[in-house]
Formats: C-alpha cells, sequence, structure tokens
C-alpha cells in the first residue's frame, strides 16, 4: 500500500481529472465567507476531520446493529443518518482539497473516489432497506464500510504523511530553545510594517503597532508560505498579513485565522521590552 500511494502521488495523469475538478470546486464554492466556513476558520482547525465523525460512527454502529437480532430499523436509521451526514462532510472535504498541492490532490482524488463509492454503496443499501430488501441492505452496508474504510486510510496517508490541512509552522516551535530571545532595539522597529527576525534559525516576522509588537512565525500554517513575504490589509478593522502564496490571512494582533486556506492560527510568541530591547519566547 505505500508503495501504491507513492506511485499515486506521482502519477501526473491524475491531473487531467484533478484539475478540472478544482476548477469546477471553485467556480462552484466562490463566497469567501463560505469557504471560510468549510475550511472551519470559526473553530480555529480544520472542519472536515471533525464532519466525518458522523457518517463514520454511524456506519460502524450500522454495522454492528446488521449482526445483531431484532436490530433493522435502528441499523436502517443509523445508515440513513451516516448517508445524509456524509454530502457535507464531503463538500467541506473538496474545498479543502482544492487549496492542496499538486502531490496531495491525487492522493485527495483517490481518497476522494473511495468515499464517493462508499456514499453510493450507503445509499443502495439504504433504498434496499427501505423496500424491505434488508439482506441486500446488509450486503451493500458491509461493502460501503470496506470502500469507507480504504478511503478513511487514504485520508491518514493524506494527512499524516503528506501533512495536508495540518499546521505546517507548528514544528518550527521545537527548534526554539527556551528562554528569552533578543530581536533588536525598539527603537528601530518601523511602525505598522512588517520585518523579518530569526530565533535560532527559526524565521519570525515582525509586527509594530504603536508601542506593541507581535511575534509570529513567519511560516504560514496551510503550506509554508512566507508570511514575511505578504502584504498587510485592514480586514475589520484589525491588521492582517496575507500569505502570498494562497491568500490565508490572519490577525498581527493575535495571529488569529481570518480568512482560509488556512483552518490554523498563526503561531505568536509572547513579548517582553528590556532595557528598550524586544525579546520573545516560546508560549
Amino acid at each position: 500500500m505505500r508503495a501504491l500511494l507513492t506511485r499515486i502521488e506521482q502519477n501526473s495523469r491524475l491531473d487531467r481529472v484533478g484539475d478540472r475538478l478544482q476548477r469546477a470546486v471553485l467556480a462552484t464554492l466562490r463566497p469567501q465567507w463560505l469557504k471560510d466556513l468549510l475550511h472551519g476558520v470559526p473553530l480555529g482547525h480544520p472542519l472536515h476531520p471533525a464532519m466525518v465523525q458522523v457518517p463514520v460512527g454511524a456506519w460502524i454502529s450500522a454495522a454492528i446493529l446488521d449482526v445483531m437480532p431484532g436490530q433493522r430499523r435502528a441499523a436502517t436509521t443509523l445508515t440513513a443518518v451516516g448517508t445524509v451526514s456524509a454530502v457535507p462532510a464531503a463538500v467541506a472535504g473538496l474545498n479543502d482539497w482544492a487549496a492542496l498541492s499538486p502531490d496531495q490532490r491525487r492522493v485527495g482524488l483517490v481518497h476522494a473516489a473511495a468515499n464517493s463509492l462508499a456514499l453510493g454503496l450507503y445509499a443502495g443499501s439504504l433504498a434496499a432497506r427501505f423496500s424491505g430488501r434488508h439482506r441486500l441492505g446488509r450486503t451493500l452496508g458491509m461493502a460501503g464500510l470496506g470502500a469507507a474504510s480504504m478511503g478513511a486510510y487514504i485520508g491518514g496517508h493524506l494527512a499524516y504523511k503528506q501533512g495536508a490541512q495540518v499546521n505546517q509552522s507548528i514544528s518550527e516551535l521545537h527548534l526554539i530553545s527556551a528562554g528569552w530571545h533578543e530581536l533588536g532595539d525598539m527603537a528601530s522597529l518601523p511602525q505598522r510594517q512588517l520585518i523579518t527576525r530569526e530565533i535560532d534559525d527559526v524565521s519570525v516576522i515582525l509586527y509594530r503597532h504603536g508601542d506593541d509588537v507581535t511575534v509570529m512565525l513567519e511560516r504560514c500554517p496551510h503550506q509554508s508560505g512566507p508570511l514575511g513575504q505578504g502584504e498587510v490589509q485592514q480586514v475589520d478593522g484589525h491588521d492582517c498579513v496575507v500569505c502570498p502564496w494562497h491568500g490565508s490571512t490572519f490577525r498581527l494582533n493575535g495571529g488569529e485565522v481570518v480568512h482560509g486556506p488556512s483552518g490554523n492560527d498563526g503561531q505568536v510568541l509572547p513579548t517582553r521590552i528590556r532595557n528598550g530591547v524586544l525579546e520573545a519566547r516560546l508560549p
């Protein structure tokens, strides 16, 4: 399976399908508020992994009830809950998928195909149960659970091996040593202008607003874009930095993500000023 998934990552022929699907997703999910909602911006972490718990949990529970006597009605109800809840979970997943890199999109395409097969099998299972063909419904349900399990395995590869939609910048914290680190004289820091410094070879951005200075990891949580090269914009009265790669937007007075595709906040470091010198440390 590992070798197969590696070949999928490298198979550029999948891009012919993936590129067309990406354009369709981007054309359909156009409102920024909708994309932000589906990315999980209000939660501060991706929404899709949380949403899939409902269909997966319902389908597994239905499979257990299917092997127990006298549980047809309960199994049918759970099959219906899983099938209906899988649709919004899939929409959130497609929204995340459209903002990934090409190698991630290839694996994500196969992940989506497996889950689409599972959804189709469960829809057939539900139809069979409603028409009284419970044996066929159970068979289709078990096949659907197998397809969903394969989709989950591929999704695990996508998240944990390829790092899709996980916080790409948080690992930088482990490279910073404990204690306070000097970043320069306050008098030398310009007002409302992004500048870049390093702490133990880890790049951070500094943004001064009045007597306060924000220090944030420079790597964008979404795909490691250089926030130090980003543009500062006003969003809802707050100064924000916009990632130059994919447009993820973070408040400069707290790091909160305000626009996706990142579902994670930017990592801000605590600061202090001693003898006119700005210092920062690990949270």
